[in-house]
């Protein structure tokens, strides 16, 4: 209900509410699973209580709509759980949570849902692709089209598919302390299940995470969490010993931390973010991972500071819609597509202003873990016909085949093309001519 009415992240919510809940091991495991599979089957739920409900889920209070959620999830999709079980602990719970005369509804709706078979069924495929599509994997319809609209009808059921998938736990080894070998052996004698990602330096995937706090290492700052996604966008950066670089929407701090390993702690970076406390959770992780070339400061990244002065690398990851991680938080998935379309503005201005503190022949990469082209390349495809003084630059071969992408200036990462998340990417140099009548210095 936190999520759902309250706009709260999911990671967040169950975090803290485990973390005072008292529970032991398995039941804090069973309610994870309970919850992120109640978020992520939502639609498809929706669809099944409808009917059997003669009023719509609409018209439900949270609290019943939440329990008969939970209730038909655990009967259809949970191995090990009584239907019967279910049944009754919603109806307890519908009274304890002061619902006490929906007590009948929630009871006749889940008997009925019973009576059928208590299985999913969905309707066979028709006219409507959309909406097959929307509830078989559980995406709202409109999010279906805009991604069948934009990337095609041969990507589409790849992507809804990989989006359902449990998404890997990757992880930077910090180059600057240990070897991806040594922190391998050292997990593996703890009887953790990790492996390295071929052909990715210093990027191994863990099977089954628990707290990578407790991993051998941590606190050491032996290694830092972030996506395989993230880990080659920062590689696409280029940035090496001595340069000055910066990032311009730094936090939480993943990729900073990497380029700074790409930088062998030489040379100088700098993190911005708008928000103070995001600024300290920077520091903290580079503190831990022993990162000295890093200066972390609070700045509004789409207003220009001429003080700041000029770089040889900048990093534009942008905020975005964040579409490409809905399988590490699936309720973002449920946002009305209508409210992301202020996004490109505030993107292209941020763009616009990063590429200001770019050097004559230095290097810009744009990104983004949304997957909606108009976050993506055709707000970069807009950028080039504004800046000529910016020309595309090839991405390293070595990452677009990874993925399986020609070689080109820009790429786009599925799930299912290298296990990545939703991720976008493009590189631009600065060749230092200008645009005939743009007046700028």
């Amino acid at each position: 209900m936190r999520v759902d009415e309250g706009k709260a992240y999911s990671n967040i919510v169950i975090d803290r509410a485990l973390e005072g809940s008292g529970l032991d091991n398995r039941d804090k495991a069973f309610a994870t699973a309970l919850f992120y599979g109640v978020l992520e089957r939502r639609v498809t739920l929706d669809w099944v209580i409808g009917r059997y409900s003669k009023l719509s889920i609409g018209k439900m209070s949270p609290a019943v709509r939440a329990l008969l959620r939970e209730a038909v999830y655990q009967i259809a999709c949970m191995d090990g759980i009584p239907a019967s079980a279910a049944v009754n602990e919603a109806v307890e719970l519908t009274r304890a949570m002061g619902q006490k005369n929906a007590a009948g509804f929630v009871n006749g709706v889940l008997r009925s849902f019973l009576r059928d078979g208590g299985a999913i069924e969905l309707p066979q495929e028709g006219k409507d692709r959309a909406g097959r599509l929307s509830l078989a994997y559980s995406v709202p319809r409109p999010l279906v089209k805009l991604w069948e609209n934009q990337y095609g009808r041969a990507e589409l059921e790849l992507l809804l598919k990989a989006m359902g998938e449990h998404p890997p736990l990757y992880i930077r080894v910090n180059s600057l302390k240990t070897t991806a070998q040594e922190l391998l052996e050292r997990w593996h004698e703890a009887g953790i299940e990790a492996r390295q990602v071929e052909g990715v330096p210093f990027c191994l995937a863990v099977a089954h995470s628990g707290a990578v706090e407790k991993f051998p290492g941590f606190a050491e700052g032996l290694f830092h969490v972030q996506d395989l996604s993230s880990q080659l966008c920062a590689a696409a950066l280029q940035a090496g010993p001595g340069m000055r670089v910066l990032d311009v929407c730094a936090a939480p701090g993943g990729k900073s931390f990497t380029l700074a390993q790409w930088m062998e702690n030489k040379g100088s970076l700098l993190a911005g973010d708008l928000y103070p406390a995001k600024i300290k959770r920077i520091e903290e992780g580079a503190a831990r991972l022993g990162v000295c070339c890093l200066c972390a400061g609070v700045r509004d990244a789409a207003l220009y500071s001429p003080e700041t002065g000029s770089f040889d690398r900048v990093l534009c990851d942008a905020p975005c819609s964040g579409l490409g991680i809905i399988r590490r938080k699936p309720e973002i998935r449920y946002k009305p597509l209508e409210e992301l379309k202020g996004l490109p503005a505030l993107q292209y201005k941020i763009l616009e202003t990063s590429a200001k503190y770019v050097k004559d022949g230095g290097a810009l990469v744009y990104s983004t873990c949304t997957l909606n082209r108009h976050e993506n390349d055709y707000l970069t495809e807009r950028f080039l016909k504004e800046h000529p003084e910016f020309q595309p630059d090839p991405l390293p071969e070595w990452i677009t085949a990874l993925a399986g992408k020609e070689q080109g200036w820009q790429m786009t990462l599925f799930p299912q093309d290298c296990g990545s998340d939703g991720f976008y990417m493009a590189r631009f140099c600065k060749s230092g001519r200008r645009g005939e009548n743009r007046g700028e210095d």
